[in-house]
């Protein structure tokens, strides 16, 4: 029994799975928060898909027998073809890329065998080597790929060959940046190490917005790879943000302003266990940042309270400082590292358990089934009493701290992602 606005969702999934005849019910979308007098008249009522009553259509898909059709097995066969052989003009194949959905709406660069081949130079792995699997969240299928189908999608980023070993480690990590929720998830790569001179990316002066080639066309080809190697984007299928998320063109894609970081302030590759002379790029997940108070002034000790407190309780929160703000926080404040900031960050923004067990979304529809399953710290903090303090992040380690900005201003961005993977970029090269 599926809500109308996941009917092709649930069609092309039971699809997948071998299932294409599963009885499905229609009810009217949505149930969340409704009333229960309303939902039950949805139960009493009519499938609006197909006009007959709900419980009737129940009670027949539970007792009537299969028929041979819906007992069939075997296979169905999916063949993809290396080229798109089209005999046309450069604007029409062009698209014929948009109109199968194949590009993010923004004109690509045709990934002609020539163009694949001279990306394929910027990386000693053979075009047949597996890079990985990837798939759109954990119920679909992954789906894996070659190192020339992530070069193919490369090229129609508008990559050059230097690119390419940090995009192949991007399909490496196996993390689509399109993943399916109805929240609107978004992705961020933090890339550290030598690789940031070598394609002269930008950690300064407008190191989020779009200035830079590298941090642009690195992060867009981590979108088209995600939609055609893994099928992820695929509205109403593989993809339900219900307002989607602007972060989704290029990802967030920046490297971290390593120069600017005082003694004592390790990198977030040193920090995950990597030698500061290693390339890597660092995966996080999340919503979104909140544009904080304009500048960081030495209330700090409220202004990062204060603003954690728009964070779930069951999310990641990461931080996101201007260059200047660290050298003040060490030489003013004396926190002379990331870690001794993140552990005061972890000991000062609480709540009490009966704000935590309040919350909605994330606290009541995913922290308290583990918690009453009995995983800590969850469980113990299901029984604390109301007026008890609790952290508003579990765990210190779920706080990061990345130093990126120009110093022209002491500002800073608080948001609610959460590392999930650090991959080697020099693997790839």
């Amino acid at each position: 029994m599926v809500t109308t606005a996941f009917r092709e969702l649930a069609t092309s999934y039971a699809y997948k799975k071998g299932m294409p005849n599963i009885r499905l019910t229609f009810v009217p979308h949505p149930i969340t928060g409704m009333p229960t007098d309303v939902v039950r008249g949805y139960l009493q009522g009519n499938n609006p898909v197909t006009g007959k009553p709900i419980l009737d259509e129940i009670v027949a898909g539970l007792t009537q027998p299969l028929t041979a059709e819906d007992q069939a097995t075997g296979l169905v066969e999916r063949p993809i073809p290396r080229l798109v052989s089209v005999s046309d003009t450069e604007e029409k194949l062009v698209q014929l890329f948009h109109d199968n959905g194949w590009t993010d709406g923004l004109p690509i660069v045709l990934p002609t065998e020539e163009r694949v081949a001279a990306m394929l130079k910027g990386t000693s792995h053979k075009p047949d080597e597996l890079v990985g699997s990837m798939q759109p969240s954990s119920p679909h299928e992954a789906w894996s790929y070659t190192v020339e189908k992530v070069a193919v999608n490369a090229v129609m980023a508008g990559a050059r060959p230097e690119h390419f070993p940090t995009i192949l480690a991007l399909a490496a990590s196996g993390v689509t940046s399109l993943f399916t929720s109805t929240t609107s998830f978004a992705r961020m790569g933090v890339i550290n190490g030598p690789i940031q001179k070598e394609l002269n990316m930008n950690a300064g002066i407008g190191a989020l917005g779009p200035f830079n080639q590298a941090n642009s066309i690195i992060g867009r080809a981590w979108t088209l790879l995600s939609m055609n190697l893994s099928g992820s984007g695929r509205i109403g299928q593989t993809y339900m943000g219900s307002q989607g998320n602007n972060f989704n063109y290029n990802n967030l894609l920046f490297p971290e302003n390593e120069a600017q970081l005082p003694a004592g302030w390790n990198p977030l590759h040193v920090q995950q266990g990597y030698k500061p002379e290693e390339s890597v790029i660092s995966i996080f997940t999340g919503w979104g940042f909140i544009h904080a108070d304009q500048s960081f002034s030495k209330d700090f000790h409220t202004q990062i309270p204060h603003w954690l407190q728009f964070i779930s309780p069951f999310s990641s929160a990461t931080l996101l400082l201007d260059p200047t703000i660290i050298k003040q926080l060490k030489t003013y404040e004396g926190f002379d590292s990331k870690e001794q900031l993140r552990d005061w960050i972890f000991d000062n923004t609480k709540l009490t358990a009966k704000e935590w067990r309040e919350d909605y979304y994330s606290v009541q529809n995913f922290v308290l089934p583990v918690g009453r399953k009995g995983d800590e710290p969850y469980a113990s903090w299901m029984k604390l009493p109301d007026d008890a303090m609790v952290p508003r992040i579990s765990r210190a380690s779920r706080i990061t701290i990345i130093s990126v900005g120009g110093e022209t201003n002491l500002f800073w961005q608080p948001g609610d992602f959460g590392l999930t993977t650090s991959v080697s970029i020099d693997k790839w090269r």
